[in-house]
């Protein structure tokens, strides 16, 4: 037996908490499933906060979501006698009079002392738990009050305001000892403060991210790494994103592939901006950025081996979702214009290398030799030969201008 819970439940709350980034978490799951189905209620309690979303535990974890299974999951905890399942039944909406009846406490007051021992004794998610009973209001019902009990509706809310204001105290507590979900509350807490009772502090909010950065967690790790990026902070940020990622921060990873691409907070290292981009490929936000990069990578051979083949199909992936510009459209206007990983198309590599609006020697070169010779479309020398000259110094465009001359009358040909 644990100092607060069984064995299998604290080393549950360590992986699946207060060391997330350990890679532990399905062997938690599986703990907890043992646990459970052995009649332990705070593991089932656990278990259900697991199958509930990134609310509710990191998604780090990769668990999925079943919204039914969670619900069953905290009803029995309820019903095998788990205080922390009580609170935490009573957060979700579940805790029906029906269920409460079935909880082996006299109160919900009892069953909350039991988990304010705990918290009081340091354990990390029962102060989480207390911080919440206090943050959402949930002391009215346990507590029994109601606004009928006070002399007025002044003294109504200087009651509310004591117990509402205590939860910022057990949230630190929580916060510092392992629970990151505290930190998002107590930002919660000072930017929107609490109806008119308790007034916003966003002063307190500001370093948050910075706290939660230096505590271990990854998902602020991530989060601190953006504030430094937006300030223009981009050698400090890297060394964030970077953590994030090896903490197993999923929404770390483009940004991490961009910091071992660009060497920013830290060496470069093609090969593990590669690997990052492929981890984000799944990435709902940014996977197409992921790819686009990833990509670019195959068709340099940078990091992984040259294949222009797979290069072309993460560079057209992108490019088809509209969703982040045109940066890529040099790279198709190659592939289709020279047969790198799909079919020569001259025609549509005019349409990709039409839609550069960038400073992009080499994508004026290819458009300017493709008008001039008539490659994908109508020859116009002297169209060509103003992509070529805005190629600049580009070698292959300067050997290039060589074959055509200005007549007597202004025009281009061929020598």
């Amino acid at each position: 037996m644990g100092r607060f819970f069984s064995d299998a439940v604290e080393t549950a709350l360590r992986d699946l908490y207060y060391q997330m980034w350990t890679g532990r978490g399905r062997e938690a799951f599986r703990l907890l499933e043992q646990a459970s189905d052995a009649g332990d209620g705070d593991a089932s309690c656990l278990l259900a906060r697991c199958l509930c979303g990134g609310q509710y535990v990191w998604d780090g974890h990769g668990f999925p979501e079943d919204g039914r299974r969670a619900t069953g999951l905290l009803h029995k905890s309820v019903e095998q006698g788990s205080a922390l399942g009580v609170l935490i039944c009573l957060r979700s909406g579940e805790l029906k009079p029906y269920l409460e009846k079935k909880m082996p406490f006299s109160s919900l007051q009892e069953a909350f002392n039991i988990v304010l021992d705990k918290a009081e004794a340091g354990e990390p998610f029962c102060q989480y738990t207390i911080g919440n009973s206090y943050f959402w209001w949930d002391f009215l019902r346990i507590q029994g009050k109601k606004r009928e009990d006070f002399s007025s509706q002044e003294a109504f809310r200087e009651y509310l305001r004591e117990n509402i204001t205590k939860c910022e105290d057990w949230f630190w507590k929580a916060f510092q000892n392992g629970v990151f979900y505290a930190g998002n509350n107590l930002r919660h807490y000072y930017e929107k403060g609490d109806e008119d009772i308790v007034l916003p502090w966003p002063e307190k909010a500001a370093d948050i991210n910075r706290i939660g950065a230096e505590y271990g967690y990854p998902g602020y790790q991530y989060k601190y790494g953006w504030d430094l990026k937006r300030e223009g902070k981009a050698e400090e940020a890297g060394i964030w994103f970077r953590k994030a990622a090896e903490g197993g921060e999923r929404s770390a990873f483009p940004d991490a592939g961009d910091a071992w691409r660009l060497g920013n907070g830290g060496p470069k290292d093609m090969a593990r901006a590669a690997w990052y981009y492929e981890q984000g490929l799944n990435d709902p936000a940014n996977g197409e950025y992921c790819a686009g990069w990833l990509g670019i990578l195959y068709y340099q051979g940078e990091g992984v081996p040259q294949d222009y083949a797979r290069a072309f199909r993460l560079l057209k992936w992108t490019d088809d979702t509209g969703k982040k510009g045109n940066w890529l459209v040099y790279y198709l206007g190659d592939c289709y214009a020279n047969g790198k990983g799909t079919q020569q198309d001259y025609a549509a590599a005019r349409r990709y290398l039409e839609r550069i609006d960038w400073n992009c020697p080499d994508g004026f070169y290819l458009l300017g030799y493709l008008y001039a010779r008539g490659l994908g479309g109508p020859k116009d020398i002297a169209k060509g030969v103003e992509f070529l000259q805005k190629a600049g110094n580009q070698s292959r465009a300067r050997e290039e201008l060589k074959r055509y001359k200005r007549t007597l009358f202004g025009k281009w040909v061929e020598r």
